[in-house]
């Protein structure tokens, strides 16, 4: 999926093939959702021919989430931007980590870490996740203390300005980086991608999801945090 994972277990007995089912899945989910490739669901659902009836109920899960991020952000959130092709990515990388995160569970694993490309799905803590810097990059602007639960950053530093506003069809540029903790990836990738796409004004709209605690900074390093982002440390932004 154009990212790296990682997965970390504490737990003291873990059953020889549960590692072996997360990577697994993830590269179904790959070949499944990736709008990359000519022949994945979602290809061939955007090329019409893959009618609407016969999407898989995983597809038709993530196009609901993404429907409802777009009307709940007034647009700004978008998969379907004029003159690009159905992507949903947006979505599908924190679901599909938070499904092998379920995976683990379901397993009988209550001590893990799993990181995919810098967001993160933690069980059993403490841990202790850095975000990294949006202007230094070898340096964090702040550290969390996570038991439970999830965190996400939508950021320019690595990708460039690539989170577009689907209002404008223009680049995002209010923010340098937002980070969200909220219980599952799912809603903190997606939220911290949507928030991202609205700029400035998406820091409030995410600090109200129900759930969830943002760290966000401006251009100019001004820094915006809700009271209960679980902070251990920080570094100046």
């Amino acid at each position: 999926m154009g990212f790296p994972v990682s997965l970390r277990v504490d737990d003291t007995v873990v059953p020889d093939e549960t590692g072996d089912a997360v990577f697994a899945w993830l590269r179904e989910v790959d070949a499944r959702f990736s709008p990359f490739k000519a022949d994945s669901e979602v290809s061939r659902y955007d090329r019409g021919e893959l009618p609407a009836d016969e999407l898989s109920t995983d597809l038709v899960e993530v196009l609901d989430i993404c429907e409802r991020y777009r009307v709940a952000t007034g647009g700004a959130f978008d998969i379907r931007l004029p003159g690009r092709g159905l992507d949903p990515c947006a979505v599908v990388k924190g679901w599909s980590v938070q499904r092998a995160a379920e995976l683990l569970t379901g397993a009988g694993l209550s001590r893990f870490c799993l990181n995919a490309g810098g967001d993160v799905v933690v069980s059993g803590g403490p841990w202790r996740v850095g975000v990294r810097h949006p202007e230094i990059a070898d340096r964090l602007c702040t550290v969390l203390d996570l038991t439970d639960g999830a965190v996400a950053t939508s950021a320019r530093y690595e990708r460039g300005d690539h989170i577009l506003d689907g209002r404008t069809g223009r680049p995002a540029t209010g923010l340098d980086s937002l980070t969200v903790v909220a219980p599952t990836l799912t809603e903190a990738d997606t939220v911290a991608t949507a928030a991202f796409a609205m700029g400035a004004d998406g820091v409030e709209w995410a600090a109200v999801r129900e759930g969830c605690e943002v760290y966000a900074v401006l251009p100019g390093g001004r820094v915006l945090r809700t009271g209960g982002f679980p902070t251990a440390g920080a570094a100046a932004a």
